[in-house]
């Protein structure tokens, strides 16, 4: 069984040629006795689109006003460019950041809040026009300059925002759940616009997200953060194909998880006991495996095989199909194996036939299997 994970990064990360354009080195956040952020470390390079991922209270906000000048962190450094951001205020900075509510001015024009940046900037009033004109041509927003943002739909406020955080042509932009505000299909559409605009200008794009679509979409790569840490850094397809721990597995996307210990290994292959199975299947083996070892054998639901008839392979189990739930593309089925335990499966509906399009109904007795490759054995 063939599948794709949900999102495919944005662009391909930067070759790694020349230095890192932003350093964070090894950043603690304090506050009191509470640590916000914990010894954090990672490098991004110049023009990625890099998300911190992560629930609430993570840290990645924090993590975010620290790069902007907002907090300084209790320990480590940030560098820009370079240059050691240590006691740089925000406004030295060449940062900006854009806001989760985008704090647009009611009583301004979209013309004059994209503007508003640049009053202080050493430029003459016809430069500044200038400025503005090519930032609205940028976010495709000419026609509504004189508009005032109550004028104009929630996505166009977005652009707004964005044309007025890149009118002083930072080199790092922050933006704080960019989209959080916008519905599920403005929201998608959007995310394609911000990653045009974002190789239109070349700018190095941070962005905090809870949405993990959002992330994977977005981002050339993403670092998932749990209680002030970083879980895992890469790409969208090697954090959902290959997580590294149960945290970033359960976390990103759905996924089956069963205890499990490891039988024998032959080369890349892994026999694995896993009880809820109901016996002896094979997985993709990793470094460092013994027999013995208690383990997590994960499986996502899409590269699960559902069907009536018993496959052709001793890897398999049997079970009810308890509920199943339609979306249209596909069906999610929940289905208890003999053991007791509830295994999520997700079926493309490739045909269009009404309840005859999906595989298997309510109460249905079905099996289900997998190849090995599709198997993930975490050991953290």
């Amino acid at each position: 069984m063939t599948s794709t994970a949900p999102g495919q990064a944005a662009t391909a990360a930067p070759a790694r040629t020349s230095p890192p354009f932003v350093t964070v080195e090894q950043v603690t956040k304090r506050f009191g006795d509470f640590t916000a952020v914990d010894d954090v470390s990672f490098e991004i390079q110049k023009g990625e689109i890099f998300s911190l991922l992560g629930g609430s209270g993570c840290g990645k906000t924090t993590l975010l006003r620290v790069l902007a000048g907002f907090e300084e962190p209790t320990k480590g450094r940030v560098l820009i460019d370079g240059q050691d951001m240590a006691g740089v205020p925000a406004y030295d900075r060449p940062v900006n950041m854009m806001f989760q509510s985008y704090a647009l001015f009611p009583h301004m024009t979209v013309e004059k809040n994209v503007g508003y940046g640049l009053k202080h900037e050493s430029m003459t009033a016809a430069q500044r026009r200038d400025r503005v004109r090519e930032m609205l041509d940028l976010v495709q927003l000419t026609e509504f300059a004189h508009r005032k943002p109550h004028q104009i739909s929630g996505g166009q406020r977005q652009r707004v925002a964005l044309a007025r955080a890149l009118a002083r042509a930072p080199k790092l932009l922050l933006l704080d759940e960019p989209l959080a505000a916008l519905d599920k299909k403005l929201r998608e559409h959007t995310q394609f616009e911000l990653m045009a605009i974002q190789e239109r200008t070349g700018v190095t794009f941070v962005v905090v997200t809870h949405d993990q679509e959002e992330a994977m979409t977005l981002s050339s790569r993403l670092a998932v953060m749990d209680k002030g840490r970083i879980m895992q850094i890469g790409s969208s397809t090697d954090v959902y194909e290959f997580p590294k721990n149960r945290f970033v597995a359960g976390f990103i996307g759905s996924i089956n998880q069963f205890d499990a210990r490891i039988v024998s290994i032959g080369g890349d292959v892994a026999r694995v006991l896993v009880p809820d199975l109901g016996g002896e299947v094979d997985a993709a083996a990793i470094p460092g495996l013994v027999p013995g070892q208690e383990v997590n054998l994960a499986v996502r639901p899409e590269k699960i095989a559902i069907s009536r008839r018993r496959p052709d392979t001793d890897d398999s189990a049997q079970g009810r199909v308890e509920s199943l739930a339609y979306f249209g593309k596909d069906s999610l089925y929940r289905v208890r194996l003999h053991s007791g335990a509830i295994v999520l499966v997700n079926s493309v509906n490739d045909r269009r036939a009404g309840e005859h399009a999906r595989v298997a109904d309510w109460e249905d007795e079905v099996w289900l299997s997998f190849e090995p490759a599709s198997a993930i054995l975490l050991t953290e």
